[in-house]
């Protein structure tokens, strides 16, 4: 979690009258369908900011949604990639016991002490596996980060579990290495 966030957590019962885990339950209790309703909730009935109410009603859902459920997600109608998904978790997990996993909606942040690596199913056929590597120089198969932009520095199309070679095991470890 990032400096930031952690302090706008522990701001929470000062700023807005309840801790975080109070205001779960309460949204818990509303079961809102929207994000927005929830925000709206909390600055119309309870004189929330809307950056406080927008985290609030953010942590609340990722809580309620599993890991498993959100990689789930992410490979429905992929699952012919979920072969290399596994096979990249395997490698990474075993970098070092100061690994977190963490799966969004979309992708998976693997961090240190910041995103080392990020793992994307694309396209039905394809990962993409961005790199945190500054000023390493950029390749046929080590390509920019492309659409993943400032959040990493380089990116490698996976479209076959065979293609997880030494090459790219050695570009894991490499920004493992880097993230201290």
């Amino acid at each position: 979690m990032d400096k930031a966030l952690q302090t706008m957590i522990d701001n929470m019962p000062e700023k807005t009258g309840k801790s975080l885990g109070e205001w779960k339950v309460l949204l818990k209790e509303k079961s809102f369908a929207k994000h927005s309703e929830g925000v709206k909730y909390l600055k119309t009935e309870h004189n929330v900011t809307h950056g406080f109410a927008n985290t609030i009603v953010t942590l609340s859902k990722e809580e309620n949604t599993s890991e498993k459920d959100l990689t789930e997600t992410q490979y429905k109608g992929k699952e012919n990639l979920l072969l290399i998904y596994n096979e990249l978790i395997s490698f990474i997990e075993n970098l070092g016991t100061d690994v977190t996993i963490i799966p969004k909606k979309g992708s998976v942040s693997i961090i240190r002490k910041r995103q080392f690596v990020l793992i994307k199913p694309t396209t039905k056929t394809r990962i993409d596996l961005g790199f945190k590597l500054k000023d390493k120089p950029t390749t046929e198969r080590l390509e920019n980060s492309g659409p993943f932009g400032a959040m990493c520095t380089h990116r490698v199309k996976i479209s076959d579990k065979n293609e997880i070679d030494n090459e790219l095991k050695e570009w894991m470890k490499e920004a493992y290495e880097k993230s201290r």
